[in-house]
Order: structure tokens, then C-alpha cells, then sequence
């Protein structure tokens, strides 16, 4: 007949349910079972099992280990929320770090702050021959046409001064921009990109929900950013 050493047992298992009883988890509030339940079961079962068939020592370890695994699983699911929660503090600190740099997303819009100069980008399809780049007001009114021979193949990023054809400063403010190029003696208009700064971060419940406000633009998602210039 297997015997087990009971003080040492219940002297183990006492100092475990000390820990327990530390704090209170969300789990005892609710009314689930706790780790401190389960070995209040496993001593009745140690109080009133049979003396002529006393539990064995591997079936009483088995107990408990499957009693540390569930612990052991409670507090894997109590640190990854801290992780999620790091991750998504770390992630917004990048994206704070953004506020005043220029970043490259998708837009027809030109973002003129009266004195330095605006950028777009586009990407040139083969076989083009002519390009054109066209800049209009508010009022959809052409004031600036910029039109390029030869234009290579690739990712083509272009500036516009602030100024229209007659070399005047317009006035600070959003414009409009088109990109057309002649194809096989066929035109079509390209999808364009613009470089803006970057306002401010609006911060979400997650990374998901996090936004960048763009000058003259607006909102924008992390994953709208194609690229970030240099400072």
C-alpha cells in the first residue's frame, strides 16, 4: 500500500493557498473557481478518502498539476494583455513621433501653405511619351500646367512652387492636381500621391483605431502611409 506524507502535503498545499489568498482575482468576484478552490477540494479529498485505499502520490501530483497548468494559464492570459497594452503604448509613441514630418499618401489633393513648396508623386507607366502635370483651384479653374518629354518609367515625384502660369504666389489653401500622359497615342489620367505633414495623432482604444491628421488633408490611418520623408 502506497502512503503519503500528509503533513508535508497539507504544509504545501497551505503555503499555496496563502499565495492565493493575497489578492482577490476577477475570476473569485465573477464566481468562477480559483486556484484556492481547487486545493480547498483536493484537502477535503485528502480528509475523508478511504485510509485502506489512501490516494496515490502520482494521482495526487496529477491533480496538482493540472492545478498549475490552469494557474499557469490564467496568468499567460493576464500577461499578454499586458503585452497587448505595451504594444499598443510603444506604438503609439512612434506615431507621436510623426507630428511635424511629411509623409506620402494617396490623394489628388496639393496642400499649399503659402510659402514653401507642395509635392506629388505618381507612377509612370512604360511606353509613355508625353506627361502633364495639372494644378487647379478651389473654383476648378487650370492655373498651372507642367508638361514633361520623355518621361522614364517609375515613381515620379514632382513639385509645384505655389505659383501659376503668370509667376504669381497663389494664396495659401488646397488645390487639385492631375496627372495625364499619352500611352500608344492614347491619354489617361494616373492616380497620384501627395506629400504632407503630419498635424497631430489621434489615439484609439487600439492601434487599429489610431489616425494621423494630415495638413489640409485630414484623417488618415497608420497603413495609408506609403512613406515617410525625410526630416
Amino acid at each position: 500500500m502506497t502512503t503519503i506524507n500528509k503533513a508535508a502535503d497539507n504544509s504545501y498545499l497551505d503555503s499555496l493557498k496563502k499565495k492565493d489568498e493575497v489578492t482577490k482575482t476577477d475570476a473569485q468576484k465573477s464566481g468562477a473557481l480559483t486556484q484556492s478552490d481547487f486545493f480547498a477540494l483536493l484537502t477535503q479529498q485528502l480528509a475523508f478518502q478511504d485510509p485502506t485505499k489512501p490516494v496515490e502520490n502520482d494521482q495526487m501530483i496529477a491533480q496538482m498539476t493540472n492545478f498549475t497548468m490552469a494557474d499557469g494559464i490564467g496568468s499567460l492570459n493576464t500577461n499578454f494583455k499586458d503585452f497587448a497594452a505595451n504594444m499598443n503604448s510603444n506604438q503609439a509613441l512612434q506615431a507621436s513621433s510623426l507630428v511635424g514630418r511629411t509623409v506620402l499618401v494617396d490623394s489628388d489633393k496639393l496642400a499649399f501653405d503659402g510659402t514653401n513648396k507642395a509635392y506629388g508623386s505618381t507612377e509612370i507607366p512604360k511606353n509613355a511619351t508625353t506627361l502633364s502635370v495639372k494644378i487647379y483651384n478651389q473654383a476648378g479653374e487650370l492655373i498651372r500646367n507642367e508638361p514633361v518629354e520623355n518621361p522614364v518609367a517609375g515613381k515620379y515625384d514632382f513639385v509645384w512652387d505655389g505659383k501659376n502660369n503668370n509667376g504669381e504666389v497663389m494664396a495659401k489653401g488646397l488645390y487639385k492636381m492631375t496627372v495625364d500622359v499619352s500611352v500608344a497615342g492614347k491619354t489617361e489620367s494616373l492616380a497620384t500621391s501627395t506629400y504632407v505633414p503630419v498635424a497631430s495623432v489621434t489615439l484609439g482604444k487600439s492601434t487599429a483605431d489610431m489616425t494621423l491628421n494630415l495638413y489640409g488633408i485630414g484623417a488618415k490611418k497608420m497603413a495609408d502611409v506609403k512613406e515617410i520623408a525625410a526630416s
